[in-house]
């Protein structure tokens, strides 16, 4: 049985990255780590802001400073090794480092889709039902929805990763993009991945296709409560505190409207790496863009702690 396994199983594979051309790999890199820099400082700052200013204690905050991390972690897991393998022109990653890889990735992807949908159900409370809004999100809500996101991804991308790990690798091991995608390892498999497939189809229409609907309808309760009393006052209120919510939603979901419901050219490969961008790069790098130019607690939070520094000295 272990010489079977050690068979069917290769000790690494071979990432041939982001499709661009090799004399420019250097521009790119360093595009890349700027970018992967600015999300981590950005959202950094975020989660500073809302822990350092009292009147940030809110759910939507709360949910807000997880979004944050989670994005900085969903960042980290793969940009880092592309920016390795970009700099060493080195693209092997270990059997072990490509599963753990492909791990993190559902987790942190699942984890975010959870997050934006409780910070929908947040917002939909605060402007329909704003006499009960303290009531409905209490401290202890708002603790149990993000414990049951971090659990429910947890398990997703371990049912994953677990039958993942039973797949063969006997026809290869490149794979043509800059991480370990799990469709991407599904397809070089020799190995029967029906079950995977199945599964993917199942957990996929679980973590993505349901919080997107709820945040549809809590947006469609939302305009038809503001249809229902129309006042500039009304309009203007739910834009401040929907509109940052809503660009970043726009954001994530049309990267993966884009990779898996738009029809595919014959240049697929290169469609998948180029949306894979998008939604691991450049969406958790604009979030702190959105909270900050778009919301005017956020700019009124790093007036406050600037003012104080300034003080202090």
């Amino acid at each position: 049985m272990k010489s079977t396994r050690n068979q069917s199983s290769t000790s690494q594979f071979i990432l041939l990255g982001l499709p661009i051309q090799s004399e420019d790999q250097g521009m790119y890199s360093a595009l890349f780590l700027a970018m992967y820099l600015t999300t981590v400082l950005g959202n950094l700052l975020i989660i500073l802001l809302i822990r350092l200013d009292s009147h940030l204690h809110t759910p939507m905050y709360f949910f807000l400073s997880h979004l944050a991390f989670t994005d900085i972690s969903f960042s980290s897991v793969t940009v880092p090794k592309m920016l390795m393998n970009m700099l060493t022109h080195s693209q092997s990653i270990s059997y072990a480092g490509c599963i753990s890889q492909a791990y993190f990735f559902l987790m942190f992807g699942a984890i975010d889709n959870f997050l934006l949908t409780s910070m929908a159900y947040d917002r939909y409370v605060a402007i329909c039902h704003p006499l009960y809004y303290n009531r409905i999100m209490s401290q202890s809500v708002c603790i149990l929805l993000v414990i049951a996101s971090w659990f429910l991804s947890f398990s997703g991308a371990l049912v994953h990763t677990i039958l993942l790990v039973r797949l063969s690798f006997f026809r290869g091991n490149t794979l043509h993009h800059f991480f370990c995608d799990l469709s991407a390892l599904i397809k070089l498999s020799s190995s029967d991945t029906s079950i995977n497939e199945l599964v993917i189809l199942i957990v996929g229409s679980l973590f993505i296709t349901v919080p997107f609907i709820c945040i549809l309808v809590s947006y469609g309760h939302i305009g038809a409560t503001i249809l229902r009393r129309p006042s500039l006052k009304g309009i203007y209120k739910a834009l401040s505190t929907c509109g940052s919510h809503l660009s970043v939603v726009s954001l994530y979901y049309g990267a993966i409207i884009g990779l898996y419901f738009v029809p595919s050219s014959n240049n697929t490969n290169n469609k998948d790496v180029i949306v894979a961008v998008m939604y691991t790069v450049v969406t958790p790098m604009l979030n702190p863009f959105i909270y900050s130019l778009r919301n005017q607690d956020m700019k009124g939070a790093l007036r406050n702690i600037l003012s104080r520094r300034v003080c202090s000295q």
